[in-house]
């Protein structure tokens, strides 16, 4: 399904972020094509692309994801990373349950394509999106992907003081026995799109109109509420996308911001393929 973007500064950001991946993906065609096939995988392999989006409608990063999964359909191009805060909504997974939605007043509720039953997304919470070509980087392994990303949010947790946890069945990460990142992924031809939330300093509130995820013995929580403080948003992003390159192996993080790119070099010391231990 189509959304139209909601309004001229989403389309505006996500036009100039969508013609600069362009622009790279077309750098790296011609590149590739006097590479062999092992430099040619480790050029765009070895490189993450990363945007914050800001405020942005959710119907909007829809279909801005829906966008940059068929650029990266079409040519082998680096993989991306999108930070987004959304205005109050709830979403249904593919399979989630609309009597799980209790009472959504004002608030609109939308199906989308993700796994997962309903959750909620609104100022405060950290949403991260993340385009990965599973083709190469994961050999297909969906199962490891959403493993490594609940480490990205264990780690991105610990180091601001928090012990988050999995709890098997369930996917998410959590503070004891309650739920503070949620996770709902979804895959397009090895291309990944949706992702995880997370708590940061979320009006908890919006959930007593849910039963999230399903889970109605579970309880849901926040940083700011486990540490008793409201929590720095760009710190969390910052130490979330230090895992995040550690942990799936990008040597190059380059960051779009304000139409402008800021290249960063890394070094990883272990990577999905070869992960320390947590």
């Amino acid at each position: 399904m189509k959304f139209p973007l909601s309004n001229f500064a989403d389309c505006s950001r996500a036009c100039c972020f969508l013609s600069n991946t362009s622009r790279l993906l077309n750098q790296n065609s011609t590149a590739l094509k006097v590479q062999g096939m092992e430099d040619k995988e480790c050029n765009w392999m070895s490189t993450l692309l990363c945007k914050d989006l800001g405020v942005m409608h959710y119907l909007a990063t829809i279909e801005f994801q829906e966008k940059l999964v068929e650029l990266k359909q079409r040519e082998p191009s680096p993989d991306v990373l999108l930070f987004v805060e959304h205005p109050h909504v709830y979403t249904l997974g593919r399979g989630g349950k609309a009597a799980n939605v209790l009472a959504a007043q004002e608030l609109p509720v939308y199906r989308t394509s993700r796994g997962g039953d309903v959750t909620y997304h609104g100022p405060g919470q950290l949403v991260v999106y993340p385009l990965i070509d599973l083709r190469s980087k994961l050999r297909k392994d969906v199962h490891r992907y959403v493993r490594n990303l609940e480490m990205t949010a264990i780690r991105t947790l610990k180091d601001l003081g928090l012990e988050g946890i999995r709890r098997p069945p369930y996917t998410g990460i959590w503070i004891g026995d309650k739920k503070i990142a949620a996770i709902g992924v979804a895959v397009r031809r090895s291309i990944t799109f949706h992702g995880l939330a997370l708590n940061v300093n979320t009006d908890l509130s919006y959930f007593n109109r849910i039963i999230p995820c399903g889970l109605s013995w579970a309880d849901v929580t926040s940083m700011a509420r486990e540490l008793g403080k409201e929590q720095s948003a760009e710190r969390v992003k910052d130490r979330f996308l230090d895992h995040f390159a550690e942990l799936f192996g990008y040597s190059d993080v380059e960051r779009y911001e304000d139409g402008e790119s800021r290249m960063e070099d890394r070094n990883p010391q272990s990577s999905i393929i070869h992960p320390r231990p947590a």
